[in-house]
């Protein structure tokens, strides 16, 4: 069954305060209703996020809506594909009940919207260096939509590994009743994380871009000994950045964090026994593609 599309905020809210009302089993009460959010342009990756909601869900709803907010001067915002048929059969191969599918009008009456939902210090690192404001459109948008849906879960991958932590952190700050359940990367045969800017790469830039994934792979592997020196640490980082950019790409950032990005300054590296988990986080331009890939790392 094709899902429900909403393109405005009233008639959404309508059917998903009915939807509230109702009963699903006596051992579950009443039904739990979840949402993904995205931009459109879907894949296999987003599929699998409405998958695990309907795991914890009743009622899945995935908005579909290019922010702009969220793109800063000279990004794609404009050439960012739209394909809301093409997402709409996608989503119904996966039994997503609505989709929410609103004009910039519905969503921002006034733009660019007076009010500020300010990520703070955790965007002033990695993405947020060379993307200003970025974080800060998204906290706007992900408020609204929350907001608008009201719902107990929301999916969101973790590809995108600084956005989830600031979700995680608006979240808790705003004190929202919301479990939010951070996805597993989804990737091609090859590694390379399902993103729709993937598009973008040529035939000959798409052969070249597992390659970023490999040399996260391997730089993981090598920092698991907790004993390693902090200039040994340097070496194998500055390797990895050498391997990754003589490939083609043009690095944004290559980056060890801790797991819990806002523990870190933006010039510090924090890395001792102490640590038991940390992340490697990249972004690299590869043609007109910017990539984004993160690999955990668990330090023995």
């Amino acid at each position: 069954m094709s899902p429900i599309i909403h393109h405005h905020i009233s008639s959404l809210r309508e059917v998903l305060q009915s939807c509230r009302g109702q009963q699903h089993t006596k051992e579950k009460g009443v039904q739990r209703i979840a949402l993904v959010p995205t931009m459109g342009n879907l894949h296999d990756g987003h599929l699998e996020l409405v998958k695990i909601a309907k795991q914890h869900a009743d009622v899945v709803v995935v908005s579909i809506f290019v922010n702009p907010t969220q793109f800063g001067v000279g990004e794609d915002f404009d050439s960012y594909p739209r394909t809301l048929d093409e997402d709409v059969a996608k989503l119904a191969t996966v039994g997503t009940d609505y989709v929410f599918a609103p004009s910039i009008e519905e969503m921002y009456p006034v733009l660019p919207p007076p009010t500020s939902v300010l990520a703070g210090e955790i965007a002033n690192q990695l993405c947020g260096q060379s993307r200003p404001g970025h974080f800060d459109g998204v906290g706007i948008v992900v408020s609204k939509l929350f907001n608008i849906v009201q719902p107990d879960i929301a999916v969101f991958g973790q590809k995108d590994y600084q956005q989830l932590a600031i979700i995680k952190q608006l979240v808790r700050d705003l004190s929202y009743p919301i479990e939010i359940i951070g996805a597993p990367i989804v990737r091609s045969d090859d590694g390379l994380a399902l993103s729709s800017r993937n598009q973008y790469l040529s035939t000959s830039e798409r052969n070249t871009a597992p390659i970023l994934h490999q040399a996260l792979q391997d730089l993981a592997e090598k920092l698991t000994n907790s004993r390693i020196s902090q200039q040994a640490f340097e070496t194998l980082l500055a390797d990895a950045r050498k391997r990754i950019s003589d490939a083609g790409f043009v690095i944004d950032y290559l980056e060890v964090k801790t797991e819990d990005l806002d523990a870190m300054t933006n010039d510090s590296i924090i890395f001792n026994a102490e640590n038991k988990n940390l992340v490697i986080l990249v972004a690299a331009w590869l043609g007109r593609a910017r990539l984004l890939d993160n690999q955990l790392v668990a330090i023995n």
